[in-house]
């Protein structure tokens, strides 16, 4: 992965924006709900604190869909075309803001941590080699490196005390 910023947008061009640094995690999701809300077959995430995330065109309309804990789950879609860019979940608020990873204008850099829900994936999809794999999800705690799950804790204590 590579520090810096990294800039992206729809496909339309109405919406761009500008995220820092690398990711927490990136998760790429094979469940139901994942291929129901893009159309595909899953979605690579990638999950940044909220205020790494900053939208210099543009706009978005929040759509809210029940996540799989059940709460709300608020997916930001360009107002002009429709395309899904980043997502709010119940657990972390407005803290943690997980990036369509295809909508960054150069996604090379980026692998997933994990595939999960693999489950529920299209009995056809085929998994990289090299990518630990799960039947629903995993424990970030127990795969990332300390300084992600630094990040990550950070992002939880700011829950917990009330933010988001």
């Amino acid at each position: 992965m590579t520090e810096g910023f990294h800039d992206g947008g729809c496909g339309c061009g109405h919406v761009r924006y500008r995220v820092e640094g690398e990711p927490i995690f990136v998760n790429n999701c094979h469940c139901r709900q994942c291929q129901q809300q893009t159309g595909g077959t899953s979605v690579v995430n990638a999950f940044y604190e909220g205020e790494r995330f900053v939208l210099t065109q543009g706009a978005f309309s929040e759509h809210i869909v029940t996540a799989g804990s059940g709460g709300p789950h608020t997916i930001c879609r360009c107002t002009a075309c429709g395309t899904a860019v980043v997502s709010f979940y119940p657990r972390m608020g407005r803290l943690g803001a997980g990036l369509r990873v295809g909508t960054l204008d150069d996604a090379s850099w980026v692998t997933p941590d994990a595939v999960i829900f693999t489950g529920e994936a299209m009995p056809w999809v085929a998994f990289p080699a090299g990518i630990p794999a799960f039947e629903t999800t995993y424990n970030a705690l127990d795969l990332l490196p300390p300084e992600r799950v630094a990040r990550l804790k950070a992002l939880v204590e700011r829950r917990k005390a009330g933010e988001g």
